[in-house]
């Protein structure tokens, strides 16, 4: 379906962009620099248009896994944070060499949940990220995957593309994958199923549609559409769509009917209960002792 059906992207200035492991690694086997070159060159057109983007990126992990000879994703967390070790500089590079002749100034930011949980922090990455932007630079996140566990990572890229979105305010986030969207059945099962073309992202419907992840990324769709939800908390539209559908990015950000379309009817938490709304490990405890029961008869 084409033409400009969706004003309300054609409008949206502040852009976060999350690309998946599975597109940037060709599968799995090696970093795929053709599709680095195409996205850059998307993200040149989206700046040139005048907006602000910030990209958050995976495939430093599946990098790190092809780049040590692995077959399959390791379990052990040592093994998983030396892979992100090795591959967040092929990562990286692999940008830095796209965007040079461009003349993109990109920055490196890796965030944790321990920078999202301490309020100074949280402010001090919000700040930086607004200054970055401010100065035409293209920050690239990723989460600090080499130091962080399974009890304090973020859980993964696309949910921490949501949470950059709240961080920054932004306008919209765009979940880029290797499917056209989300579907009302799984299409790898069943020819028939029909793409949600565009959904409320509170619609209880859209639960038993998402599926898990694939042998090399943590994300399946379950979690861009808890993503997508996360995000409408700073009112941020999301869409999620096939990367690999030429020029995508721009053509999304012009308003056309790609991929699936999450829009929101919620008003915009403020920055701080946004904060606290990003705390993904609350920990705490009930303690009732006998004074709980008015006849002091403690609990029954």
């Amino acid at each position: 379906m084409n033409g400009l059906e969706r004003p309300s992207l054609r409008s949206a200035k502040r852009w976060v962009i999350k690309v998946g492991s599975a597109l940037l690694t060709a599968g799995g086997r090696r970093i795929d620099r053709g599709v680095i070159h195409s996205l850059v060159q998307q993200l040149v057109t989206l700046k040139e248009a005048g907006c602000e983007v910030v990209l958050v990126s995976s495939g430093s992990i599946a990098a790190g896994i092809v780049r040590l000879g692995l077959n399959e994703r390791p379990t052990d967390i040592h093994e998983l944070q030396a892979a992100a070790a090795v591959g967040q500089s092929v990562l990286i590079r692999a940008y830095e060499d796209a965007m040079g002749p461009q003349g993109l100034v990109s920055a490196m930011v890796l965030l944790s949940h321990a920078d999202i949980r301490a309020r100074d922090r949280y402010l001090n990455a919000r700040g930086t990220l607004n200054t970055l932007l401010e100065r035409g630079v293209l920050p690239i996140i990723n989460e600090n995957d080499t130091v962080v566990t399974d009890e304090i990572r973020l859980g993964d890229n696309d949910t921490l593309g949501a949470l950059v979105a709240n961080l920054i305010d932004a306008d919209a986030l765009m979940i880029l994958t290797d499917q056209d969207g989300l579907f009302d059945q799984n299409p790898l099962d069943n020819p028939s199923a029909t793409l949600v073309s565009q959904a409320d992202v509170d619609d209880a419907g859209l639960d038993g549609m998402v599926g898990e992840a694939g042998r090399f990324g943590r994300g399946g769709m379950v979690t861009k559409l808890r993503a997508a939800r996360l995000a409408a908390r700073s009112g941020t539209l999301t869409v999620i769509a096939n990367g690999q559908t030429p020029h995508v990015i721009p053509r999304v950000a012009e308003g056309e009917a790609l991929g699936t379309f999450l829009t929101t009817q919620r008003r915009p938490q403020s920055a701080r209960k946004q904060w606290l709304a990003s705390l993904l490990h609350p920990k705490g405890s009930i303690t009732l002792d006998a004074g709980g029961d008015k006849n002091g008869g403690g609990i029954g």
